[in-house]
């Protein structure tokens, strides 16, 4: 049987351990971040399939690239840099995204949930990462809402109110200065409660 494999340790030392030439250390990483990886992905992209590919590709770049990893930032915020870059540059090739699979239970809107997300959005607070999986109706109507923002500022949003990275780590993650992410996370949250307020009509 195999053993089981202990993702608490350090990322820095996995990273330092696969460097030196432990493979399994990496496959301890992959199984740390694949799910948060996955689950950033399919909202930016809107699609199972395309976010499983890019999660893949996403793991496949960070092995071909761990060697010029020297820990000025993260390994968490680097490998989120690495999904983004390239789902973003994926979304940019004109790829059609699809909503289907986010969709799958339904379209009704429940008005608490929407009260909820718009409460979470009012202020600078960046809710808990579980608030919005927690209610299955809030979670369906969040990923309507972001499908309908552009591919930058969904990735903020997810980000820091769904992913609850700090300011420094999505300028890190997106390559862009504080005062950008700020700037992007601010007008994508006023355009996510236009959204909302369409919803409700």
């Amino acid at each position: 049987m195999r053993e089981a494999v202990n993702i608490n340790i350090d990322d820095a030392v996995l990273v330092k351990q696969f460097q030196q030439g432990d493979s399994s250390a990496i496959e301890t990483l992959i199984l740390k971040y694949q799910d948060r990886i996955y689950n950033a992905i399919l909202k930016i992209c809107g699609n199972t399939d395309d976010a499983a590919e890019l999660t893949q590709d996403t793991f496949v770049k960070v092995i071909e690239k761990i060697e010029q990893f020297e820990g000025r930032s993260s390994f968490y915020t680097w490998v989120f840099r690495i999904a983004v870059n390239l789902t973003l540059n994926y979304c940019k090739r004109g790829i059609k995204l699809r909503l289907k699979s986010l969709e799958a239970e339904g379209h009704e809107e429940n008005g608490q949930a929407k009260g909820v997300l718009k409460e979470l959005l009012s202020d600078d607070s960046s809710p808990e990462p579980a608030t919005i999986a927690a209610n299955k109706e809030l979670y369906r109507i969040v990923l309507r809402a972001l499908m309908r923002l552009d591919d930058s500022q969904r990735t903020v949003v997810i980000l820091r109110d769904i992913e609850g990275m700090n300011y420094s780590q999505i300028a890190k993650v997106c390559d862009l200065e504080l005062g950008t992410v700020k700037s992007k996370l601010s007008r994508a949250r006023s355009r996510l409660r236009e959204i909302l307020e369409a919803f409700s009509r």
